[in-house]
């Protein structure tokens, strides 16, 4: 798993009470996971989202199994 793709997720206290976010932005990896396990394709998620990349996405799916 590349670590500069998992820099791409980051914690804030002050942002969603701690829960893991993208980039710093207001949208919790949890939001996209539970997005992708409704259905929702990449492309979609990206369209609804203009400031998200591919990457973003791969690097949600790949936080849950990280090394702490």
């Amino acid at each position: 798993m590349s670590q500069p793709l998992l820099e791409r997720i980051t914690v804030n206290p002050a942002i969603f009470g701690g829960k893991p976010i993208i980039r710093g932005r207001r949208l919790a990896v949890e939001h996209i996971l539970g997005m992708l396990a409704a259905g929702d394709t990449p492309e979609t998620i990206l369209q609804g989202y203009d400031w998200l990349e591919p990457a973003d996405i791969q690097a949600c799916l790949a936080f849950p199994t990280r090394q702490t």
